[in-house]
């Protein structure tokens, strides 16, 4: 798949912006005091990661 330019740097912010997102997720988790809400920091961190690699694969 081609991607033009305008596509390929949408991509490109996504793929940022969920990186950013699971690194802050991360972070909340490991300041979190309470396991109902780490828990949930770490599965919302996951769900980015996951996103983020599945934007990656578009780029080839």
């Amino acid at each position: 798949m081609n991607l033009n330019q305008q596509e390929l740097q949408t991509l490109r912010h996504l793929i940022g912006s969920h990186e950013l997102a699971e690194k802050k997720l991360n972070f909340y988790a490991e300041q979190c005091q309470d396991q109902q809400a780490k828990q949930m920091f770490k599965q919302s961190a996951q769900s980015a990661s996951n996103t983020r690699q599945k934007l990656m694969s578009f780029l080839g």
